[in-house]
């Protein structure tokens, strides 16, 4: 099949760099880990962080907001000071346990496998399901101490696409255990861009790289990617033309959605 028969059917995703991407699905709209602030530099346990280029769009231009879907607050990266602004004006944000709990009223946490039932404007319903995630290489028990917990997403809904929203992961294994529990699905919004931090891990990447993006999309037996959270941050190692490089050597290339223009 043709990549542009498989993004006809499926409904736009806008990307505005980092990991934040807009889509509305089943009536709501929902939004990823909003990061809105202009470049500059964060300071963070483990050194430095510097975001290299601006938000495509401002939050004053994505109109309503319905539900954010956010893979943890701990990292600038993943949430900034404007981003922590919005959720100030958004019902509900979907968030790890740990973060439910520092954000406030308007969050709720969600434990693996845990799941909460959204009404639909139009009547019914949109599933969402947490899943596991692992911010860097190896075992949970080894990453939470240093980088917190991280959540994916899984929404469902009757006559409505299986939506994947990976967070931040690394981990191929928590892929296979998504895939065997609430698979194949229809749209994987996957963080890339294989992040690596001097001093943490060996340099291991801390998110999927590129090839692994495209073995998760074998694995979940997505019909469509969209990558988020490979460009705009100089921790990024991994961006457009290595995601392009992997998903063509993978044989996925039609698999592979760069978004929207935001």
């Amino acid at each position: 099949m043709a990549g542009a028969d498989v993004t006809a059917q499926q409904f736009p995703v806008r990307v505005f760099g980092g990991p934040t991407a807009l889509f509305e699905y089943g009536g709501l709209r929902f939004l990823t880990d909003p990061t809105f602030d202009p470049p500059g530099d964060y300071e963070v346990p483990s050194g430095r962080l510097s975001k290299t280029a601006p938000a495509s769009a401002a939050p004053a231009d994505l109109g309503r907001i319905d539900v954010v879907l956010l893979s943890h607050d701990e990292h600038p990266d993943n949430l900034d000071r404007s981003g922590r602004s919005l959720l100030a004006d958004v019902p509900l944000t979907l968030t790890t346990p740990a973060g439910g709990r520092r954000l406030g009223d308007a969050a709720r946490g969600l434990a693996d496998w845990e799941t909460i039932e959204l009404d639909r404007p139009g009547g019914g319903t949109i599933t969402v399901t947490g899943v596991p995630a692992v911010h860097g290489p190896g075992a949970r028990e080894r990453v939470e101490p240093l980088l917190g917990q991280v959540v994916g997403f899984v929404l469902t809904g009757e006559g409505l696409p299986t939506v994947y929203v990976s967070g931040d992961n690394a981990s191929l294994d928590a892929v296979r255990e998504i895939a065997a529990r609430l698979g194949p699905v229809d749209t994987a919004v996957l963080f890339a861009g294989a992040p690596r931090v001097p001093g943490l891990f060996d340099g291991a990447p801390l998110v999927l790289d590129s090839a692994q993006a495209a073995e998760a999309v074998e694995i979940l037996g997505a019909r469509r990617v969209v990558p988020v959270h490979y460009e705009g941050w100089s921790h990024f190692t991994e961006g457009r033309d290595a995601l392009a490089a992997a998903f063509a050597a993978a044989g996925l290339a039609a698999r592979l959605d760069l978004g929207a223009p935001a």
